[in-house]
């Protein structure tokens, strides 16, 4: 059934590494064409999204908001959603956040991952037209990182792909290329941490550790399939864990199209909540959707939550794999 979306309000990152004005102008214009009352609000700083998103829920107020920016941009307007139900003494959980506005995120970004996710290679401009013209909800499945409270669109990484957000701060130019290049170097400096990794209570990885992924989304990075089977509305996290069983070397070419799950020393699992630790005393790398976790500890936890988000998007089935 489509949706009834006369509210919009589009909150655009000028910051974001492929953000245009032109973009901006065809995104209002599109909606207001079609009969809607478009807002737009650009965001000034860090954080901005966060707080528009937040104070863009009121009785009476938007139906939908529309991201335009990258993966951070996309993220930081989903906790402000979620600071809204907080507000409201809705605990963001299963259908918590169907009350609120519905996401419809545009790649203006570098990484896009989470525009991939929903509507894989669609050109923009035919996802926008689509959630103009036959505006489809989908419920897809969030992470919360049990230690602090915070949400995760695309998920949470330990080892040297938390390692590589930090090494990225190093490198110049930007996007895909950038973060690749963070990937390498990383991998030529990294020594497997000593891990565990728990699924459900059950342990499901125990030694050296390479990296542990838990989604949420595919792909990281914008390039990277790293949880090839994962499914964002199937209520499950999708856990991929390496050891030091795998060739350092190879591991950026497989995880391209997924090729490291099923390789010796690889553990993929899924279930609803993820347990990730080091076992040496020493605090673990651990990000969440980019953002490097600086609160020192050994021991993280993420579970899912089924159905949290609305975002508008494809029939199911219909966007490719």
């Amino acid at each position: 059934m489509s949706e009834q979306l006369d509210m919009v309000l589009v909150i655009a990152n000028p910051a974001s590494g492929t953000y245009t004005a032109d973009m901006v102008e065809t995104v209002r214009r599109r909606f207001l064409e079609t009969g809607r009352t478009v807002a737009v609000a650009l965001t000034e700083h860090p954080g901005h999204a966060r707080k528009l998103a937040a104070e863009a829920f009121a009785p009476g107020g938007h139906d939908a908001i529309v991201s335009l920016g990258g993966d951070g941009t996309a993220h930081e307007v989903v906790s402000g959603l979620a600071e809204a139900a907080d507000t409201e003494g809705r605990a963001p959980g299963t259908g918590a956040l169907a009350h609120l506005p519905a996401l419809l995120a545009l790649p203006a970004g570098t990484g896009n991952s989470f525009y991939r996710e929903i509507w894989a290679d669609r050109p923009w401009q035919e996802a926008l037209e689509l959630a103009v013209t036959t505006p489809r909800i989908r419920a897809v499945d969030l992470a919360r990182v049990a230690e602090t409270g915070a949400l995760a669109l695309l998920g949470a990484s330990t080892g040297v792909v938390a390692q590589s957000l930090i090494t990225a701060r190093d490198i110049g130019g930007a996007g895909r290329d950038r973060y690749e290049q963070a990937v390498a170097a990383s991998l030529r400096a990294f020594t497997p941490y000593p891990g565990r990794v728990l699924v459900d209570g059950e342990v499901v990885q125990e030694g050296p550790t390479v990296f542990a992924n838990i989604g949420g989304g595919r792909y990281r990075g914008g390039r990277f399939k790293l949880l090839p089977q994962s499914v964002m509305d199937d209520g499950l996290l999708d856990v991929c864990v390496v050891g030091s069983a795998l060739p350092l070397a190879e591991l950026p070419g497989l995880s391209r199209d997924g090729g490291h799950v099923g390789r010796e020393g690889v553990v993929y699992a899924r279930g609803r909540s993820v347990v990730v630790e080091r076992t040496d005393g020493e605090p673990l790398v651990f990000e969440y959707d980019g953002d490097v976790l600086h609160t020192p500890g050994e021991r993280f936890t993420v579970d899912v939550l089924p159905g949290a988000l609305r975002v508008l998007g494809p029939v199911v089935g219909a966007a490719a794999s």
